[in-house]
């Protein structure tokens, strides 16, 4: 039996990655990981924790102007660019910080540098080899970037955190939840917002009503939202960036960002150096126990392209390593569902969902039932915003089960995980009558919707 260097060699330090080197290390494993970047991969770097920090940083603008409503008296507080690039930085800093020592203190081999496949055991980082019993690559994703003319001086969202100076005026081009949040996030901290998308609505794959609900909320916090709408080309102006769309039209900004999906990271890893094989869609492909079509070689995360989630790649790290190693004493090996996954999108207002979409739900159940609840928080009754809650439920109506949950409003992402667990659990609409809501909040309003919508909700 050969021996190898490490029973696990782990590439990528996002978050799928460090869990599995970390359990791996746990159960006893000999693990490296190799990481050419900041540990933490893009949810802590140029991802779900900056993007959020950002987005609560967003809201304050308008919870300064809601404040007279209750109150409060005084001149608006100046918002301070650098200040907020500068502590988000430090607070990321210290994640890197928190990552290393998981990994160090789990007894992980720390590898610093680009690391790309020999062959099917064998790994090399700036010169130097490493072989392994089995290698896991989970080097997620990176941001898409069409031939566009004038693409080099457009940003992506691995950028638009330090960009300097802030933008007054912001192109966002995309129609998807990156680009959603980022143009929520920037028309808060009063950015003039323009956001290109080339479909018919923005957030393709969500449901239909919460796709033109969110849009329409979006619109009135002043978001310049364009639908049909591409670019033919960018240029540098003496005022800013002039940007040429497709319609003939023009628009001058200070900076253009694209938000047009991410793919995944595979350039440069020596994938066929071990022959592993590519998906059409560029991904590494995987079978059920994330293991490529060479053995000794897994791969999770997003670069597998299944769903794009830092909690998804988590869970399929725990799963990698139970296959491995062994599930951890007095627990079963893990299993990974992909059915009801909740997701929260942080645009302004914010979106929450689980499960099934009301198109989806027909197609899979056929007979649902649909209840739905429009209305202003009551907050608002005072704020003097305009903005307003949605809440849809998705019904099967051979089983009662409860298959889809839909909110667009304040703190959505928070209510929606407690009900995501009703739902995993088969959850029936008979049982969400019968739960006593918490009065006064939005969320027992999915605890007391009695009847259903008498017309089916169309796509806009």
């Amino acid at each position: 039996m050969k021996n190898f260097d490490f029973d696990l060699f782990v590439i990528g330090g996002g978050s799928g990655g460090v869990r599995a080197a970390r359990m791996a290390a746990q159960r006893g494993a000999r693990v490296a990981l190799a990481e050419v970047a900041a540990m933490g991969g893009t949810c802590v770097n140029v991802g779900c924790i900056p993007k959020k920090l950002y987005s609560y940083a967003a809201h304050y603008a308008e919870a300064f102007e809601e404040s007279h409503g209750f109150g409060w008296t005084g001149a608006a507080p100046v918002f301070d660019w650098a200040r907020l690039k500068t502590n988000r930085a430090l607070e990321i800093s210290r994640l890197n910080g928190v990552y290393l020592q998981l990994l160090q203190g789990s007894g992980v081999q720390i590898i610093e540098g680009w690391a790309t496949l020999a062959d099917a055991h064998t790994v090399e980082v700036e010169g130097s080899r490493y072989t392994a019993k089995h290698i896991l690559i989970a080097t997620g994703g990176r941001p898409s970037l069409p031939e566009v003319q004038g693409r080099e001086l457009v940003i992506t969202s691995d950028q638009i955190f330090d960009i300097d100076p802030f933008p007054a005026r912001l192109l966002v081009v995309g129609g998807g939840y990156i680009a959603c949040e980022f143009a929520s996030i920037f028309n808060g901290l009063g950015a003039q917002v323009t956001q290109l998308y080339r479909g018919a609505q923005v957030l393709r794959g969500f449901d239909a009503e919460v796709r033109a609900f969110v849009a329409a909320e979006m619109v009135k916090t002043g978001v310049d939202l364009r639908l049909h709408a591409d670019v033919a080309a960018i240029r540098q102006a003496a005022d800013g960036l002039l940007v040429q769309l497709q319609d003939g039209s023009s628009t001058t900004v200070d900076a253009v960002l694209y938000a047009t999906g991410r793919l995944p990271n595979v350039a440069g890893l020596g994938l066929e150096n071990a022959g592993v094989p590519l998906t059409a869609q560029g991904a590494i492909e995987v079978n059920a126990h994330y293991q490529t079509a060479v053995p000794s070689i897994y791969a999770l995360g997003d670069v597998t392209a299944r769903i794009q989630l830092t909690p998804v790649a988590l869970g399929e790290a725990m799963v990698v390593v139970d296959h491995l190693f062994g599930a951890a004493a007095g627990k079963k090996p893990r299993r990974m569902s992909y059915d009801f996954i909740p997701t929260a999108v942080f645009t302004h207002p914010n979106i929450g969902t689980v499960g099934y979409s009301e198109a989806d739900a027909r197609k899979e159940f056929g007979k649902v039932s649909i209840y739905r609840s429009e209305f202003k928080a009551l907050k608002h009754t005072l704020s003097g915003s305009t903005e307003r809650t949605l809440m849809k439920l998705v019904v099967d109506d051979a089983s009662d089960r409860v298959v889809g949950l839909h909110m667009v409003g304040a703190d959505a992402g928070e209510v929606v995980q407690g009900f995501a667990v009703a739902m995993k659990a088969g959850a029936t609409k008979a049982i969400f009558d019968s739960t006593i809501g918490i009065h006064p909040t939005a969320a027992e309003e999915f605890v007391t919707m009695r009847e259903p919508v008498k017309e089916p909700a169309r796509a806009p």
